[in-house]
């Protein structure tokens, strides 16, 4: 068993994907639009045809799933963040200024108890992320 997190965009989901593809190095695997969907009157009967039904898309290590949403369009991104592990404090501060162009730093990069390198940031389409270097080997963090 596994837990994929599954982003629901209001129209900015192609744009989240290249903006993801460009800054993060994420890879698009699949992706579907609503007009390639069968006709029906499911929920997406009426939305854009052009908006993404589906998409898969590996960031790291990590598959991420997303779309427009087609039944809420108020979508908040609450209650939760993704987490972006990084191997040093440049790929961080890279990573953390692409995320925060056009977003809100809630926390700039710096060392914490738990991590040499660690801050948070939403992105200009509203996801919440902690950007964070691992301690090193024998270091003492949060998981241990």
């Amino acid at each position: 068993m596994y837990v994929q997190p599954y982003l629901l965009f209001n129209g900015r989901c192609e744009e989240a994907i290249h903006y993801y593809e460009k800054h993060l190095g994420a890879k698009v695997n699949t992706k579907m639009r609503y007009k390639e969907a069968p006709p029906s009157d499911g929920p997406g009967a009426n939305a854009n045809g052009e908006h993404i039904m589906y998409s898969h898309i590996t960031i790291g290590d990590t598959v991420v799933m997303a779309s427009d949403d087609c039944v809420n369009k108020d979508t908040k991104f609450q209650g939760f963040s993704l987490s972006l592990t990084v191997n040093d404090n440049t790929e961080a501060d890279r990573a953390f200024a692409a995320l925060a162009d056009g977003g809100q730093v809630h926390m700039p990069l710096s060392q914490t108890f738990f991590s040499p390198y660690f801050g948070m940031v939403a992105d200009r389409f509203g996801i919440h992320w902690m950007v964070m270097v691992p301690p090193a080997e024998g270091e003492p963090s949060c998981a241990s």
